[in-house]
């Protein structure tokens, strides 16, 4: 299949907060198809100069005035009506296309393998693409991060629309816009509860990856017991029920004849993130060995145990993790490094997060055995109402009070964490690691440590 199926050299497509990671790889790949597209976002990012260099030109700052003249209007879940050009738009008759309904219009055109579940799903994806594009299946994608090596000139890339006849999507659960995709093959990495201001219980989550599995011929499965120990009450009926009727691979039955899987990125999150790939590639019907190969060279997700740099002898990561499962992945993954000591930095993300898994946060960050706790990145949340009074204090005192001893320093802003990590880090032993976590801007701290060695 070579090209696209729809008329989008007719369309003028206007994305409101185009800088996201998933608004801004449809705008990119909206362009690649022939439409003509204009967007804003409130500021500017690496993903508005990605948009720059493939020929765009985003506005930072929203304004009534960048809406043009008879544009379809695109947002995501974090648009507010409040938004000017949200109004304008609305005030000229035009209803907005969710991001989660652009996304399924896309995917529409080609075979879809759509990767979803609570953790891991970005990996995962970007794994599929890296396999998948290494074996000449050259496939169209959207990932939720930054992949270094998938672009088209090489460099990173969050989408791309290849020539193949498959797509792959992460698919994403936290607004419920992964229910708009209809996917041939299907992939569910886990279920936990995550997004609490979205789905009011388990068993609503629950039914929520039914749907979404449910127009796939084939599904991708963990073994329920293994991947869903934090939380996940009722994983293995929900995986009986979603198998039925279908064709299934579990993360352990990869192949016919199981390859090796080698990988250069840590954890043992990551190896069951390669099996799910993998085992996606299988129901496609493509080339499973060769694929398992060519993940020993997958480089990794930016903001997925990236490696910033190092100050003196001090190596300097960053992770997203945001949730106590993920926090747990990451630093179980940095300790199979052998560091001297792990010196973990938590920035929690979201009032609505902190207050519900405060207790599991504490416990998570335990395996770190230095431990810095930042006040909440508050995203789109005000501390009011039910979360007056949620701080990040919370996540410190409860793993203080499992640290058995080790330091937790409670350290609310950057700039404080700064100067107390700077003298921190000058008295390390070489061979430390250190960790920034979470999925606000915790990540410019670390950055700030490098910068100002250089």
């Amino acid at each position: 299949m070579s090209g696209s199926g729809g008329d989008w050299a007719g369309r003028r497509l206007h994305f409101i907060g185009v800088g996201g990671a998933g608004m801004s790889g449809l705008a990119l790949v909206c362009a690649r198809l022939g439409a003509t597209v204009t967007g804003s976002d409130r500021s500017d990012s690496s993903y508005m100069e990605r948009l720059r260099q493939a020929g765009l030109e985003p506005t930072v700052g929203h304004d009534a005035a960048n809406l043009p003249e008879g544009a379809e209007v695109v947002v995501s879940t974090a648009i507010g009506a409040d938004n000017p050009e949200l109004a304008l738009a609305r005030e000229r008759g035009v209803e907005p296309i969710h991001r989660g309904a652009l996304l399924a219009e896309l995917c529409a055109e080609k075979r879809l393998i759509a990767i979803a579940g609570t953790h891991g799903k970005t990996t995962t994806t970007a794994m599929a693409v890296w396999a998948l594009r290494a074996i000449g299946a050259d496939p169209a994608f959207f990932v939720g991060g930054e992949v270094p090596g998938v672009g088209e000139d090489g460099e990173a890339a969050n989408a791309g629309w290849g020539e193949g006849e498959w797509v792959v999507a992460e698919a994403d659960e936290s607004d419920g816009s992964f229910l708009e995709l209809k996917p041939e093959i299907a992939v569910v990495t886990n279920v936990e509860m995550d997004h609490h201001t979205r789905w009011g219980s388990l068993a609503e989550l629950h039914r929520a990856f039914e749907r979404f599995t449910a127009p796939a011929a084939g599904v991708v499965l963990p073994v329920a017991a293994a991947v869903d120990a934090e939380g996940g009450s009722g994983a293995d009926s929900l995986y009986e029920r979603i198998a039925a009727g279908r064709e299934v691979r579990r993360f352990s039955d990869v192949v016919p004849e199981e390859p090796a899987v080698s990988l250069a990125v840590p954890g043992r999150h990551n190896r069951a993130n390669a099996r799910a790939a993998l085992a996606a590639i299988g129901l496609a019907g493509l080339d499973v060995a060769a694929a398992a190969a060519a993940l020993a060279s997958f480089p990794g997700v930016r903001r997925r145990l990236e490696v910033k740099g190092s100050r003196g002898g001090v190596r300097i990561y960053d992770d997203y993790a945001h949730h106590p499962t993920e926090v747990r992945a990451a630093l179980s993954a940095l300790r199979e490094l052998e560091p001297e000591q792990l010196i973990a930095v938590f920035q929690p993300h979201l009032y609505s997060r902190t207050k519900a898994l405060a207790t599991e946060f504490g416990a998570a960050l335990t395996l770190a055995d230095e431990l810095v706790v930042l006040d909440v990145y508050p995203a789109r949340e005000e501390p009011v109402g039910e979360l007056a009074g949620v701080s990040g204090l919370r996540v410190a005192q409860a793993a203080a009070e499992r640290a058995g001893g080790r330091p937790v320093w409670w350290l609310p802003d950057a700039g404080t964490a700064r100067r107390a990590l700077v003298d921190r880090l000058g008295r390390a032993d070489p061979g430390t690691v250190l960790v920034t976590i979470g999925a606000g801007d915790v990540f410019k701290l670390g950055e700030s440590l490098i910068e100002e060695e250089r």
